[in-house]
């Protein structure tokens, strides 16, 4: 079994359920007494948000690459920055260290494909819906059309990620902005929609609507089980 390196701590609330998601997909796959071997470098959140809304995107690189070394360092074989947004510095992290980041957006192309989405939403941070770090990755490399809720609905989406979500706070009416959003993008013409942000899946599941959602954090997790127990002997 290969180690899996986890960058976390954006936010730790999510950080918790990538190490939940890794432990139950490798005890389903091997049983008994099996659990995953990770190593995790947790960052200090406050500090990466407000550089991420200054603009300072140089610096979070600079934050994270750091503390992917460490990661390397502690034996990691591979690397998950476990958040969406922060993928925008994913090429920055790359660059100074010597195990492969696992994408995130790639995982989750890659289960669309295998479902035939051809056209899906996507949630998830402001940076995410409107920058092309992550639409760009997804239409550019896998030939997906993607559609983002307006812009009053994208600083709903945002506000309640980082003002509710990341601090633990799950609230039903904002469950209910969350899933009437998933039923606009739905009638545009998305035939899934992506929850784009680590955090969403604490709001909301496929218990909550009958559009076809795919939870960033889960097919992310998967993937990394794949990827560690490939090759290796179980």
């Amino acid at each position: 079994m290969k180690t899996i390196g986890l960058l976390g701590g954006m936010s730790w609330e999510s950080t918790a359920s990538y190490y939940t998601a890794i432990n139950s997909k490798v005890k389903a796959e091997l049983g008994g007494l099996h659990s995953a071997k990770i190593a995790l470098v947790s960052v200090d959140f406050a500090q990466i948000e407000q550089l991420q809304h200054a603009g300072d995107w140089q610096q979070t690189a600079q934050i994270l690459a750091a503390s992917a070394k460490s990661v390397a360092a502690a034996g990691a074989d591979f690397l998950l920055i476990c958040t969406n947004t922060m993928h925008k510095v994913a090429p920055q992290i790359q660059a100074q260290i010597d195990i492969p980041i696992l994408h995130i957006a790639d995982a989750t192309a890659h289960l669309l494909q295998a479902d035939g989405v051809t056209k899906v939403g996507l949630l998830g941070t402001a940076f995410t819906m409107e920058q092309d770090f992550y639409k760009g990755r997804l239409s550019e490399q896998f030939a997906i059309e993607v559609l983002v809720p307006n812009a009053s609905q994208r600083k709903q989406v945002h506000d309640i990620i980082y003002q509710e979500l990341c601090l633990g706070e799950i609230k039903a009416c904002s469950r209910g902005v969350y899933l009437q959003i998933v039923d606009d993008l739905f009638k545009r013409g998305a035939q899934a929609v992506i929850l784009g942000c680590t955090e969403i899946a604490l709001l909301i599941d496929q218990s909550h609507t009958a559009v076809p959602l795919y939870d960033t954090t889960k097919i992310h997790a998967d993937a990394a089980v794949t990827a560690a127990l490939t090759d290796s002997e179980k």
